[in-house]
């Protein structure tokens, strides 16, 4: 992980919390890891810290996460801002569910994401285009806490890449829509 690169749009939440760049997009910074380890069902029995929180960051300068998969499942509490998360629960065809974290009607404030769900995170496309001004775009983001339990380890977390998007999505009757609108949001 590294130090974000310092731009006029970047939120000053990244320098006031010390985040860093997040492999998945976006900022974080671990916050807490329970030192007890329980067995993870989800990894086999191998035991995890018992719950691990970060801070999450979504700005202007990196309004989108990646698409992953934790094994273990994971709350998201919103402080500010508003979101968008796109969760994929795999089957034949897979569920696409949309929820908003924000303040507003028909939005949410938590979020909680079962386990081997894929998901991404995106800021939305109707508030990045408001802000016109570099001082709105400093000020635009979406700040939450992520807690993962049992507690986050990468051995147990995935990326979905472009060949796994066209396989997990091939049964969809909106197959090419949703390729085209989620593609961006794979690792290579």
């Amino acid at each position: 992980m590294t130090a974000p690169v310092d731009s006029p749009t970047l939120s000053p939440l990244v320098k006031q919390l010390e985040l860093l760049k997040h492999p998945e997009g976006g900022y974080f910074l671990e916050t807490d890891r329970r030192k007890d380890k329980v067995p993870s069902p989800y990894a086999g029995e191998r035991l995890r810290s018992l719950a691990t929180s970060i801070y999450y960051l979504l700005d202007y300068d990196s309004p989108s996460g990646v698409i992953h998969m934790n094994k273990s499942v994971t709350y998201h509490v919103l402080h500010q801002g508003r979101v968008e998360y796109i969760l994929i629960t795999p089957g034949t065809p897979p569920t696409i569910e949309r929820k908003i974290l924000g303040p507003g009607p028909k939005e949410t404030r938590q979020l909680f994401v079962g386990s081997n769900v894929w998901k991404m995170s995106r800021l939305l496309t109707s508030d990045l285009k408001q802000a016109k001004t570099e001082e709105d775009k400093r000020n635009l983001g979406c700040l939450i806490t992520e807690i993962v339990v049992p507690g986050f380890h990468w051995e147990d977390h995935d990326f979905l890449t472009r060949e796994g998007l066209k396989e997990l999505l091939k049964d969809m009757p909106d197959y090419e829509k949703l390729l085209v609108e989620l593609s961006a949001n794979v690792k290579a």
